[in-house]
């Protein structure tokens, strides 16, 4: 015997499939929520509940929208990711670990750094510290190990820090490179003369390929170590770094010498590949309880950015443009706020910006401006008012931020139509805006944000709380390949990858 639906029972279930999507309309973009789901089943389970045997056609049609529903809001859902790292506490390395060791030979040259010295590359700052005496500041280079025929003197700085003097901080501005050539460069002469290599970048153009490593949050402890040698084993050809370095601040009397541990750790990177600084809150060592006041002592003694040939007046905000990306460092933690020099740098910077020359456009910041974990909620909010409508009229790619010690990829929103009479505060999807990055996940002693806000906001892609780095390599003015790796798996394992499509050339939908 057949039972079919009346017509007030599918009047009812087409009320109840209705009502869920009707207050409910996230589900189709945040529906990686266990709710969303629950609302669209039980509304299902409802209305099969009322069927109980076969289906009139009107019944069919509606469990058929019921179903293309569900297969829509699951192709655009963001993802929290069930992987779990390690139960074990992130711990430093021990002080005797080999990535600490000093160097060999008599005030040996150590903790050698490089950042470009000029806005594209053809000059590169090199850095390094000598711990007995000045010595020699010269430093040769040129493009054979046998013939280092150029050369550039440094200038010279010491800081004392409560109980802490440095060592003797060399700075030297290596000039007249030539674009994609490899160079060799030496210093210590007179005592230990240790000698080391970079390729300076190619030639800022549209269709000029690169790959940036992108790392955040680094610390020194065992993860911190894995986190740089899976980079390395990713060979990427310049760091992006997002702040907050040593974790020196975190140490009784914010131990100066943690500067000098992890300057050692990093060298085998960073000596041979330039990196490029933003600073972060551990870089204030702002420490009144022991009459230290001066923000970033150490950071700006030891670590210089290209500031000055980007028309900054401070380090902490600066450009550069490097094969075919402009790249804008921003500063969390110096003032924003209207007609203050940052500001204003970057209200003139972003008309800078030549698209056809240089089409990526890649913003770096510490402190998120679209973070969905409990941890540092909301921090960057101030700055996202200031300039997220800049950004997003200028149609930046990418916007990298850390600060937040786990994983996250935005889609492509924005939260740019609010005002105080609207009340539209809820961030929407726009083509123009960036996609937001967080990779705040290098390793630092501090450990893990697992606390990620439920439900999942809509903006939200991709997030896990993990260690980890990302790798960005652009193909061509078009196309970007965008991928994150977990440090427990093995180095080349991908564990969230996108294709990005450029803002200025190709604006599509890439937020999948």
């Amino acid at each position: 015997m057949q039972t079919f639906l009346s017509p007030t029972r599918v009047c009812v279930g087409r009320l109840q499939i209705q009502r869920v999507l009707l207050y409910n309309p996230s589900l189709f973009l945040s529906s990686s929520n266990s709710e969303s789901f629950q609302a669209l089943l039980c509304s299902l389970l409802s209305f099969l509940d009322l069927v109980r045997c076969e289906c009139t056609m009107a019944a069919r049609r509606l469990l058929g929208l019921l179903a293309l529903a569900v297969l829509l809001a699951a192709a655009d859902a963001g993802v929290t990711s069930a992987y779990r790292r390690k139960l074990e506490a992130t711990a430093d390395m021990p002080l005797d670990a080999d990535v600490f060791r000093v160097p060999p030979g008599y005030n040996a040259p150590q903790q050698v750094h490089i950042t470009l010295g000029d806005q594209t590359g053809t000059a590169m700052t090199v850095s390094w510290v000598t711990p007995d005496k000045p010595g020699n500041s010269t430093v040769t280079y040129g493009r054979s190990p046998e013939k280092m025929v150029l050369s550039a003197r440094a200038t010279l700085t010491r800081y004392d820090y409560y109980n802490y003097t440095s060592g003797f901080i060399h700075h030297c501005n290596l000039t007249g490179l030539k674009h994609g050539v490899k160079y060799y460069y030496a210093m210590g002469f007179g005592h230990t003369v240790r000698t080391f290599s970079f390729t300076a970048p190619p030639k800022p153009g549209p269709d000029v390929p690169f790959k940036f490593g992108l790392i955040g949050d680094l610390g020194q402890t065992f993860d911190s170590n894995s986190t740089v040698s899976h980079y390395e084993a990713n060979a990427g050809d310049a760091v992006l770094f997002v702040g907050d370095l040593s974790y020196a601040d975190n140490y009784p009397l914010h131990d100066n010498n943690r500067w000098d541990t992890w300057a050692r750790f990093v060298e085998r990177s960073v000596a041979y590949q330039p990196w490029l600084w933003t600073a972060g809150n551990h870089e204030l060592d702002y420490a009144p309880e022991i009459g230290e006041t001066t923000l970033f002592k150490p950071f700006t003694h030891r670590y210089p950015t290209p500031y000055r040939a980007a028309g900054s007046t401070e380090p902490f905000w600066y450009s550069v443009k490097i094969a075919s990306a402009h790249i804008i460092v921003l500063a969390s933690y110096s003032a924003y706020g209207k007609y203050t020099p940052q500001w204003l740098w970057l209200s003139q910077e972003l008309g800078r910006v030549d698209r056809k020359m240089t089409p990526w456009l890649i913003v770096l910041l510490h402190s998120p401006w679209y973070n969905s974990n409990n941890y540092h909620y909301m921090e960057g909010e101030t700055m996202r008012v200031q300039f997220e409508q800049w950004l997003v009229s200028a149609k930046v790619d990418v916007v990298l931020a850390g600060h937040v010690h786990s994983y996250e990829r935005s889609r492509r929103f924005s939260n740019i139509e609010y005002d105080i009479v609207n009340g539209k505060s809820t961030p929407a999807h726009n083509l123009d805006a960036p996609v937001y990055i967080n990779i705040g996940d290098g390793g630092n002693i501090e450990g893990i944000a697992d606390n990620f806000t439920k439900p999942m906001p809509a903006y939200s892609a991709f997030r896990e709380a993990s260690f980890g780095h990302a790798t960005l390599e652009i193909k061509n003015r078009t196309h970007a390949y965008y991928e994150w790796h977990r440090n427990h798996d093995g180095a080349k394992v991908t564990a969230d990858s996108v294709w990005l499509t450029n803002r200025y050339w190709m604006p599509t939908d890439d937020s999948n």
